[in-house]
């Protein structure tokens, strides 16, 4: 008997994750993300850094406006009302025609804040280190724990019985699988389980062409076999 759980009783476990990941914290979860930001730690870092600062709206708003005022000389993100100075004894000092600029802060109080930015890095590391130390947990428990330096007999056959062959193949596989990632705007998992559970447009395309695409591989392949 199995220990694993039915396959049905694994897809609703993923998809309740997810969906509820999405809607309590109003983030993607995306593990493919936080690697990314992970291994680029110091840039992420900085960000962060960045956000901290400018965390008020209101004074994200009046350094724009100044820093925009000292580099052209007028206030080009505020509202500005323009009158002409009438002529006769009655105009105010100054040539005629002179013009009377009122300037006004084109930032309302009401102005709403923005949206969640990405979970802190933190977070993100915390997530990887938990699915590797999770999944090393689970197979030490469950007696299945096993090193291993090559694919299978599966990968033998179909691929390569070759070990530097078999790790080429795995390198470029792996670059390929990161820039279909980024192409992709997600990787299957996220797409299949975040964006359809979200009804997003893009994901319900993304997933219907990965799965359509895995379906006739695996055919291709069994023809071959």
């Amino acid at each position: 008997m199995s220990g694993y759980w039915p396959w049905w009783a694994g897809a609703v476990g993923l998809a309740l994750i997810t969906v509820n990941y999405t809607l309590t914290t109003e983030r993607s979860f995306g593990v493919s993300s936080a690697w990314d930001r992970v291994l680029h730690w110091r840039r992420e870092r900085r960000l962060e850094r960045m956000d901290e600062e400018f965390a008020d709206e209101r004074a994200l708003a009046d350094a724009l406006a100044a820093a925009t005022a000292e580099h052209f000389g007028t206030g080009s993100t505020t509202t500005t009302t323009t009158t002409t100075a009438p002529h006769g004894p009655h105009a105010p000092h100054g040539p005629s025609g002179t013009l009377e600029t009122h300037v006004e802060p084109a930032v309302s109080e009401d102005t709403p804040a923005a949206g969640p930015g990405p979970a802190p890095l933190v977070t993100q590391a915390a997530l990887l280190l938990s699915i590797f130390f999770g999944g090393l947990i689970a197979a030490v428990t469950s007696g299945r724990f096993h090193l291993s330096l090559d694919m299978g007999p599966g990968f033998k056959n179909v691929v390569t019985a070759d070990p530097t062959v078999m790790v080429v193949v795995l390198f470029v596989g792996g670059v390929l699988v990161g820039f279909g990632t980024r192409l992709a705007g997600g990787c299957s998992s996220g797409h299949g389980l975040n964006g359809c559970g979200r009804l997003r447009p893009v994901s319900l395309v993304a997933t219907a062409v990965f799965f359509g695409t895995a379906v006739a591989v695996s055919f291709l392949l069994w023809k071959v076999i």
